[in-house]
C-alpha cells in the first residue's frame, strides 16, 4: 500500500502535548462532532451530532491506513497512540479492531482511549475497548444538576449509568485506568461533589486519578477555569495525581528527525483541527524549536488559515474560522 501525502490526513493528527500520557498521536473515531455529551468545556467545540447510537462512523481501514502512512512519514517515537477525536470514540462500533490495529503499526506503544465513560454501561462497548492498555474515563460530577449542566447528555443517559458502567468496566479491564474530573468554576467544585467523588472512588477503584481544570478555550463561554485553591483542595482530598506542565517525552527537539516544511503546516493543520493550542504546546509536542514553529504559525496565519486569539491568559491558536 503506497503512503498517504501527509497533506490528506484526515484521521491521524498531532503528536499533542498531554500532560497525562507525553507526546500522545490521536486518532479521531468520528471524523466530525458526534458525541453523547456536548460538554461546556470541550476544546473541540459544540457537538453537532448528539446521539448514544453506535456505528462505523469511520471504517477501521481508513483509520489503520492513514496511521501506518503517519509512521512511514514519520517514524519518530511517540509516547501513546490514542484514540478519541472530535466526539466520543466508543461510538465507532469498530473501535476494538482499531486498538487491534493501532498496536500492530506501534507494537512498543501503549494504545489509550479517552472517553467520557457514557456507555461503558453497555455490554458490547466495554468489550470493545478491553484490549486496550490504558483508558482514560471523564466523571466531572456526581451532583445530579450539575452533571446535567456541564456535560449536558443525550437523555438517555442517566448519571446511574455512567456510574454503574465505570464500576463494571473496572471489574473486568486488567489494564490501567486513570479517571478524569474536570472542575470548571461554579459549575462542578462544590463539596457535595467533592464528598461523593471520594467516596466513588473506593467503588471504581483506578489506577490514579486526575483532577484538572480548564487549560484551552471550551466550546461555551461559562465553563472558566477553577481558582488554584479549589483545585488543590480537589486533589488533596482525591489524592489525585500532580499533573506535570511538560512530560519528559523522547528528548530535546535537536534529537527529533526532521519535519519538511510542508510536512510540519500539515501535522499543525491537523492538530489545531482537534484543538486550539499555545505556541508552546506545538513547539513540545511537535519537537520542533520556537523558530521553526514560529515561521510556521506565521507563515498559516498570513495565509489566512489559521487564527491567534487571547483566551485563559495565553495566546491560542486555531483554524480560521472554527
Amino acid at each position: 500500500m503506497a503512503a498517504a501525502s501527509p497533506t490528506k490526513l484526515n484521521y491521524v493528527f498531532g503528536p499533542i502535548l498531554s500532560g497525562r500520557l507525553g507526546r500522545s498521536l490521536g486518532l479521531d473515531l468520528l471524523g466530525a462532532r458526534i458525541c453523547s455529551f456536548d460538554c461546556l468545556y470541550c476544546e473541540a467545540g459544540p457537538t453537532d451530532k448528539k446521539t448514544v447510537t453506535r456505528a462505523v462512523y469511520v471504517k477501521p481501514d481508513a483509520i489503520l491506513a492513514e496511521l501506518a502512512a503517519h509512521k512511514a512519514i514519520d517514524p519518530s517515537p511517540v509516547d501513546a497512540v490514542t484514540l478519541g477525536g472530535l466526539g466520543e470514540p466508543c461510538l465507532n462500533e469498530g473501535i476494538g479492531e482499531i486498538i487491534a490495529g493501532a498496536k500492530s503499526i506501534y507494537p512498543a506503544t501503549p494504545v489509550a482511549v479517552l472517553t467520557n465513560s457514557s456507555l461503558l454501561w453497555l455490554d458490547a462497548a466495554r468489550e470493545d475497548i478491553m484490549g486496550a492498555d490504558i483508558v482514560l474515563p471523564s466523571l466531572d460530577s456526581l451532583a445530579p444538576s450539575e452533571f446535567a449542566r456541564l456535560n449536558r447528555p443525550c437523555p438517555e443517559i442517566t448519571l446511574e449509568m455512567v456510574k454503574d458502567g465505570l464500576v463494571r468496566f473496572r471489574e473486568q479491564f486488567s489494564g490501567r485506568i486513570y479517571l478524569e474530573v474536570l472542575l470548571a468554576d461554579g459549575l462542578n467544585d462544590s463539596i457535595e461533589n467533592l464528598e461523593a467523588l471520594l467516596q466513588f472512588r473506593r467503588l471504581c477503584r483506578p489506577d490514579r486519578i486526575d483532577v484538572v481544570t480548564l487549560s484551552r478555550p471550551g466550546a461555551y463561554p461559562e465553563a472558566k477555569p477553577v481558582r488554584a485553591r479549589t483545585l488543590e483542595d480537589f486533589r488533596r482530598t482525591l489524592g489525585a495525581e500532580q499533573i506535570p506542565c511538560v512530560p519528559s517525552g523522547h528528548g530535546p527537539p535537536g534529537l527529533m528527525p526532521a519535519r519538511a516544511p510542508s510536512t510540519l503546516e500539515a501535522a499543525v493543520l491537523g492538530s489545531l483541527r482537534r484543538r486550539p493550542q499555545t505556541a508552546s504546546q506545538l513547539v513540545l509536542a511537535m519537537g520542533k524549536t520556537d523558530e521553526e514553529l514560529a515561521r510556521v504559525l506565521g507563515a498559516l496565519e498570513s495565509q489566512g488559515r489559521i487564527a491567534a486569539q487571547k483566551q485563559l491568559g495565553a495566546i491560542f491558536y486555531s483554524l480560521a474560522g472554527s
